[in-house]
């Protein structure tokens, strides 16, 4: 098989015609939902400055929440790939390693003991999470002599994950704070505002920008750590910028809408598929095609029970897990 289809194209026709489905999720995101608008009701709510019931509701509503949802996908989806290209590990995901149930059970520590937090707080917890989390995850996975094999580190993060979810969901019972914590680790962009995403979209715009910078660095890291060094690759400089990049974006995303496992796992292997291995293309794809999925799945869980809402979560799940078990079985290889 010739293993060069994926670059028969050019990168930049693959990349326009994947921000040319971004651009019509969106419109979609946009047009469909519980209250019925009008594609120029759309045009004008984004270009003008006039207001009525159905423009104010796509001004302040929608349009933030779908904002969010093209920022938390980018996030995760980066965060993903970059997880799997320096730990050589095809199972990576913040969801899976640790990071976003360490980022929630952070939240829910400061929901109980600092209930004043503004967004940064809640933020920055978030982070402290996150970090806590995926170091029990890689300290759980190494303990044993010849570990860090992917599927120990995957146990280990099942494991770590079901323990500190648990210690959110304790937190909630025992300080009576079970709805709060519930708003934000459900996994859904219900209420999402201008002043949230002032707060926390700059830092994940950070994290994948810093991201795209080191792409090249860690194409050279995902080969392996012998040809980095001998590439003269400062490889724990940048293992830790990359880890924190990683932290940024799943943190900040945990702080914007709670839970989001999967997304960092299913859309990296999906966009190998198209790119290549080269993480120069890997990562901006990832990005366009994370926001568009996100879109995608926010768009279901609004419209398939209307006026009803399905959890984001769950039809995010519902389309990850069993890409999981296919990549699991296929021992990390599938559309890779």
């Amino acid at each position: 098989m010739n293993k060069q289809n994926p670059r028969i194209l050019p990168f930049s026709f693959k990349l326009a015609a994947g921000i040319v489905v971004f651009a019509g999720l969106f419109m979609a995101a946009m047009l469909f939902g519980a209250a019925d608008v009008t594609v120029k009701d759309v045009w004008l709510a984004l270009t003008s400055s006039l207001a009525n019931e159905q423009i104010t509701l796509l001004r302040e509503i929608r349009l933030p929440r779908e904002v969010a949802a093209i920022f938390v996908g980018a996030a995760l989806a980066v965060s993903g790939a970059v997880m799997q290209g320096m730990t050589r590990n095809p199972l990576a995901d913040p969801g899976l390693l640790g990071l976003t149930a360490g980022a929630n059970a952070a939240l829910a520590f400061t929901i109980a003991f600092v209930p004043a937090v503004g967004y940064f707080g809640i933020m920055t917890a978030c982070f402290v999470g996150a970090v806590i989390g995926a170091g029990l995850v890689f300290g759980i996975g190494t303990l044993k002599k010849g570990g860090f094999s992917p599927l120990r580190i995957v146990l280990a993060g099942a494991s770590v994950s079901a323990f500190l979810y648990a210690v959110a969901e304790g937190i909630g019972l025992v300080f009576k704070i079970s709805k709060d914590v519930s708003m934000w680790t459900a996994g859904g962009l219900v209420g999402t505002t201008w002043g949230q995403l002032q707060a926390i979209a700059p830092f994940i715009a950070a994290g994948i920008l810093i991201a795209l910078v080191l792409s090249k660095q860690l194409t050279i890291l995902s080969l392996s750590e012998e040809v980095a060094v001998g590439l003269g690759q400062k490889t724990l400089r940048v293992k830790a910028v990359l880890f924190v990049v990683v932290v940024m974006l799943a943190g900040a995303s945990v702080a914007l809408v709670g839970n989001m496992a999967f997304i960092g796992l299913l859309v990296p292997h999906i966009v190998r598929a198209v790119v290549g291995t080269d993480y120069r293309f890997i990562l901006p794809m990832s990005a366009v095609c994370g926001a568009s999925f996100m879109l995608f799945a926010d768009t279901l869980a609004r419209t398939i029970h209307a006026p009803y809402e399905t959890p984001a979560a769950a039809i995010v799940a519902m389309l990850g897990l069993p890409f999981f078990l296919l990549i699991e079985r296929k021992g990390g290889r599938a559309l890779s």
